[in-house]
């Protein structure tokens, strides 16, 4: 019979759970509006790829200001502050498009990351602060494969309503059925908000900032999840236009947006059988293998082109799949106490998401497509050569 604290434990994380199966469903819709702006406003890449930029600048915006925020209330209710911001930036998505305004849809887009930021910061912080620290690297991996489930789904969902033919309307209705449901998720975080009070008594200090993210291991850290999560946002927006290039597969942007999913589907089985791998093996040897196959798979998509090239781009997600929770748990200090600090300083990181998309936009617009993937085969060398460096650190420990 399981004590009280192992019930909370597991109350927590299925609350999680919901958490980042909703964060996942939205990036992978908001990654489709990408091709359809491009479509429907003739914007070049560097152009549509604005989106990211207005998506992901919260990150650095506003990771400080919600870093303490989140302390000083206590991670569930920062974390149902969030779902509730990013239901507002949804229905201010919704008004934006309906009145066909580009930079009210960018405005739109801003609030749902300040959303997202209270839930990478609280939500990745909560992970450190229940159940045994040694599974830490395991059970993160097991949320961010929930992650990649919406994901999934978002693209097979979305494309349809955002890439499809249909009512002028279809494009809104994703955005406005997931404000209902992450009310009703923001509902459940507040009721449950007294879960984790002791959370909330020892937090990030400004003096501490410094001390913390001042360290080789997180500045080396900051900067893969930077490089990360610009190759991943990059890839998994770009590869619907890839696909349908005429000297690749062709696919209509129906089509192409929806096989989108199965790029996710590699990094949600990916990071299922990651968590699995964790418990015998260690996080920078798994980091090594991944990081080194994308950067063969990118290979294949710039030189071999047609099926060869689109099967490779799709399946650069199985190696994307545990990066993330793994370089964020090697990145992360010893020292229980400066998990929230470094959760912030990691979460700022993840403005390369908002930097690397349009940086590749503006190659793609002077070499072509195809060719622009240099800038992610880039990132992934920063992130194998972080995980070098760790696993040499940790073998000499």
């Amino acid at each position: 019979m399981k004590t009280g604290d192992e019930a909370r434990i597991d109350r927590l994380f299925h609350l999680l759970i919901g958490v980042y199966l909703g964060g996942g469903v939205l990036n992978s819709v908001v990654n489709l509006l990408v091709p359809r702006l491009k479509m429907t406003l003739g914007l070049d890449y560097a152009q549509a790829l604005c989106v990211h930029l207005a998506y992901y600048s919260s990150y650095l915006i506003f990771a400080l200001p919600i870093a303490l925020w989140s302390v000083r209330l206590g991670y569930m209710r920062a974390i149902a502050i969030g779902l509730a911001t990013m239901a507002a930036g949804c229905l201010f998505f919704v008004l934006a498009q309906g009145e066909r305004n580009f930079s009210l849809v960018l405005a739109s887009l801003l609030v749902m990351s300040s959303g997202v930021t209270f839930l990478q910061i609280s939500g990745n912080a909560v992970t450190t602060v229940f159940g045994p620290s040694t599974r830490m690297a395991s059970r993160f991996t097991l949320l961010q494969a929930f992650n990649s489930f919406g994901t999934v789904m978002g693209p097979l969902i979305g494309a349809w309503f955002l890439l499809g033919e249909g009512d002028a309307a279809a494009p809104l209705l994703p955005f406005a059925i997931g404000a209902g449901g992450l009310i009703l998720l923001a509902t459940t975080f507040w009721l449950n908000r007294d879960m984790l009070v002791q959370a909330r008594s020892g937090g990030p200090m400004l003096h501490r900032l410094g001390a913390v993210g001042g360290t080789g291991r997180m500045r080396f850290g900051a900067l893969a999840i930077f490089v990360y999560v610009g190759a991943e946002v990059t890839i998994g927006t770009l590869a619907v236009n890839y696909l349908m290039l005429r000297d690749t597969v062709g696919l209509s942007a129906v089509l192409a947006g929806r096989l989108i999913s199965l790029y996710w589907a590699g990094a949600m089985i990916g990071r299922f059988v990651g968590a699995f791998l964790l418990r015998r093996i260690g996080p920078a040897p798994i980091l090594l293998v991944a990081s080194t196959g994308a950067v063969l798979l990118l290979a294949v998509s710039i030189f071999a082109r047609g099926l060869p090239g689109a099967v490779a781009i799709l399946a650069i997600g199985l190696c994307n799949s545990v990066i993330f929770p793994l370089v964020y748990a090697l990145a992360l200090p010893d020292e229980e106490a400066d998990a929230p600090i470094a959760a912030m300083v990691l979460c700022m990181a993840v403005v390369g998401g908002a930097i690397i998309p349009v940086a590749t936009g503006l190659v793609a617009d002077r070499i072509g497509l195809a060719r622009s993937f240099s800038v992610p085969v880039l990132c992934y060398c920063v992130i194998f050569a972080f995980a070098r460096t760790r696993r040499l650190a940790m073998g000499t420990a």
